[in-house]
């Protein structure tokens, strides 16, 4: 992360796309314990988490908001899903269906951050030229 008001938004994509290459990781895990009796699937949680530190500054603008936040402590954060639902016998609650449509709505996600971190680049070189 760059120490510079300037690159803000970037630190914000940043852990953003941390945060989806975390839950990528995290998704596949889940798939691969599908037959591991009693686990509880995993997933991560970033959105929340920057959407708060977002709301803690009311009557300011969104570059004020973003200006104000604490880069280091906005990342994606593991957590057991406990309250998924199991069909299973055995108490597993991961469904390969589910996690398949939650990797490729992850991966989307991961596409959009790293398009725009690549158009936030080009605009500073735009500007530098």
């Amino acid at each position: 992360m760059v120490n510079s008001d300037v690159f803000n938004y970037i630190d914000v994509i940043s852990s953003a796309a941390d945060a989806s290459s975390l839950r990528n990781k995290t998704i596949a895990n889940n798939i691969a314990n599908i037959d591991t009796p009693h686990y509880k699937r995993q997933d991560v949680s970033f959105s929340a988490n920057l959407q708060q530190a977002l709301k803690n500054s009311k009557f300011e603008t969104l570059d004020q908001k973003v200006d104000s936040l604490n880069i280091k402590k906005l990342r994606g954060v593991v957590y057991t899903d406990n309250d998924a639902f199991s069909y299973r016998l055995d108490g597993n609650n991961v469904d390969v269906d589910t996690e398949n449509v939650y990797m490729a709505q992850n991966q989307l996600m991961y596409q959009g951050l790293t398009k725009s971190l690549t158009a936030e680049f080009s605009h500073f070189q735009a500007v530098t030229k």
